[in-house]
């Protein structure tokens, strides 16, 4: 796995998806921690009990999966590989959901990541539990892995649908 010598505008675009997650993930962050000083208050009713903010600090993966704490190297690294793999994934990518998703993926594990290695837990806030439906509280990085996830499966999707749609034009010719 090389990086190509020129890195394609294409992939351009899934690396500032990336860094406007992160940018977007780190500022709410501090927000939440410095400017709502959550971390003291421990939770704000916004629109209860469907939406509220919450302060966790989530020593997991997403969602506060696999907690505890002794992994936070471990889980840091692997962001930071899982990244470096899909920023090369971007260069050999053609299509722009697949790159949308690319760059969501990126920006989310890397936004966890710097909270990781600065705090030794990722900070989540984002609070739907009182919905009884969703029961974990998250963050702006949890969502964008999430929702770069799902486009990456609509685009698995749509591109099988394509090339078979392609196939079935070929043998008509």
């Amino acid at each position: 796995m090389k990086f190509p010598d020129r890195i394609p505008r294409i992939a351009w675009a899934a690396y500032g998806f990336a860094l406007a997650i992160i940018v977007l993930d780190q500022w709410s962050k501090a927000w939440i921690l410095n400017g709502l000083e959550l971390r003291d208050v421990g939770r704000v009713f916004v629109f209860p009990p469907v939406f509220n903010i919450s302060y966790v600090e989530n020593t997991g993966v997403s969602f506060g999966l696999f907690g505890g704490g002794s992994a936070r190297w471990v889980l840091s690294l692997f962001s930071v590989v899982v990244a470096a793999g899909l920023a090369w994934w971007a260069t050999q990518a053609d299509r722009r959901l697949l790159i949308t998703a690319i760059g969501f993926v990126i920006g989310g594990a890397l936004g966890n990541a710097i909270d990781r290695i600065r705090f030794g837990y990722v900070v989540d806030f984002l609070d739907f539990s009182g919905t009884g439906v969703f029961p974990w509280v998250f963050n702006i990085a949890d969502s964008a892995i999430t929702i770069g996830v799902v486009l990456l499966i609509l685009d698995s999707v749509l591109s099988d649908r394509r090339a078979a749609q392609v196939g079935v034009v070929h043998e008509k010719s």
